[in-house]
């Protein structure tokens, strides 16, 4: 991270993303963004071999200590009506649920 964003590069971020902050608002957040892409550098400095194994938490997980993938099974409620009986509107045997309103942004 050479300089962090700037604050030309934030109100122009600020923009594109149609935030409102105030002067408070955009100081705290810049200073943040800034202090996350520091840590992010932090840990891009950290040698790792190239040949290391991604993981996806730090713990190798081989066929032989991995618990067997289970097989999915469909299994019927045994009683909808009671669960459709608490919605407030159905329409055959699904929920309605109302519309959510939108607006295009300009």
């Amino acid at each position: 991270m050479a300089n962090g964003i700037s604050p030309e590069l934030f109100d122009h971020l600020v923009k594109l993303a149609a935030l409102e902050l105030d002067a408070e608002e955009a100081k705290y957040l810049l200073s943040e963004l800034n202090k996350q892409l520091k840590s992010i550098d932090e840990l891009e400095a950290i040698p790792i071999k190239e040949d290391e194994p991604i993981t996806s938490h730090g713990v190798p997980y081989s066929d032989v200590i991995r618990a067997p993938i289970r097989e999915d099974e469909w299994v019927s409620c045994p009683n909808p009506e009671e669960i459709l009986a608490q919605a407030p509107d159905t329409n055959d045997d699904y929920i309605v649920v109302p519309d959510i309103p939108h607006t295009d942004l300009e």
